[in-house]
């Protein structure tokens, strides 16, 4: 008679994945081997698309305990393979949660990396209505954003950042997490939230670890009290994995600068590097880089970190180190050039073929 009992393996040595999934279902809590069971199904496809559906379903549905949320971390992140870099590097990075223009990334990495620290960005694509980091640098023509582990090595050693995507070498049970969730109506989970963040950046082996965590009308979180939620379960499992983190929970009513859409916010982020561009993008970047500065002993508080910040941005520093990325990233020397040089030239950027001026119908603010 075939073993049905979900808490023990079967005479294979292994749990029946429909008896996993009817456990969860029932609001029952999987031991740590089982989570790891269910991660090595979802990377090998042992389980297969509508099994995987089922599970992220059943995850929404009836959550996780921290236990289990850091099982899944764990595992998520030892799917692949985990990099590595020299013991004398300090490595960190930052993550959003999404909203609407949020180019941050463009401009933070680059600045850090100015200021001696090591930034391996592993970085996704749009996600429900948010756009994607990748996106938009590939709207720079001749951008990679995939590189192997020896080109970002190199990448590291010689700009001091890169931002990837992921390959199917690293975290592959979160590619295919991350990739249905879109189409299950699971992006909200915060169990699936939060092994599919943390559980890239610890494949980066990263010491210090800052999250935008974002809530209003324009992020995944509508409210303060969810982002708070969802910013101390980050912060608690990445400190469970040996990650310095902390996460700065911010507004998203309003797009962050004055643009959206790929090549216009790349713009952006490039003029945020000339000390110009809006002050709220400027604010988010040099607050999220004076945390990281101050956690990693860089600078000695988070204000010292965000004056270092503002005087890289500012004195085109950290513009050279962008224009040094781009180059270490596909992107030939005339572009890279002219994107970063002293005065903007974005001719090499894509341009809408059609513009329609919307002109407000009276003066005043909405």
């Amino acid at each position: 008679m075939a073993n049905t009992d979900s808490s023990t393996p079967s005479e294979e040595g292994q749990w029946r994945i429909p008896d996993l999934l009817a456990l969860k279902k029932a609001g029952g809590q999987f031991t740590d081997d089982q989570v790891s069971f269910l991660v090595r199904a979802i990377s090998d496809r042992t389980m297969d698309d509508y099994q995987l559906g089922a599970f992220l379903m059943c995850t929404t549905l009836q959550g996780m305990t921290d236990e289990e949320i850091v099982a899944l971390t764990r595992y998520t992140r030892d799917s692949g393979c985990v990099l590595s870099w020299p013991a004398d590097w300090v490595v960190v990075d930052k993550h959003s949660t999404g909203g609407v223009g949020d180019k941050v990334s463009l401009a933070l990495a680059p600045a850090l990396a100015t200021l001696g620290l090591k930034v391996p960005m592993i970085s996704g694509r749009g996600l429900a209505h948010t756009g994607g980091t990748l996106d938009k640098l590939e709207s720079i023509p001749g951008f990679r954003v995939s590189l192997s582990e020896k080109e970002m090595l190199e990448a590291l050693t010689e700009a001091g950042c890169c931002i990837v995507g992921q390959t199917v070498d690293i975290v592959p049970a979160d590619c295919r997490m991350y990739a249905a969730r879109d189409v299950t109506s699971t992006v909200l989970s915060t169990p699936l939230i939060v092994a599919s963040i943390v559980g890239k950046k610890a494949a980066e082996s990263i010491n210090a670890l800052v999250m935008d965590v974002k809530y209003g009308r324009g992020a995944f979180m509508k409210t303060m009290e969810e982002a708070k939620q969802l910013g101390e379960n980050l912060v608690k499992v990445a400190k469970c994995l040996g990650i310095k983190s902390t996460a700065l929970i911010t507004a998203m009513d309003v797009p962050v600068g004055n643009t959206i859409g790929n090549a216009l916010e790349v713009r952006e982020a490039i003029d945020c590097m000339r000390g110009q561009g809006p002050p709220d993008l400027h604010q988010l970047v040099t607050h999220l880089g004076g945390e990281l500065l101050a956690m990693c002993g860089i600078s000695s508080s988070e204000e010292e970190g965000r004056g270092a910040m503002t005087r890289v941005l500012s004195d085109g520093s950290a513009r050279a180190t962008f224009c040094s990325m781009l180059q270490k990233q596909g992107v030939s020397p005339e572009v890279a050039r002219s994107l970063c040089g002293d005065q903007a030239d974005y001719h090499h950027l894509p341009r809408a073929s059609h513009i329609t001026p919307v002109k407000a119908s009276a003066s005043g603010c909405g």
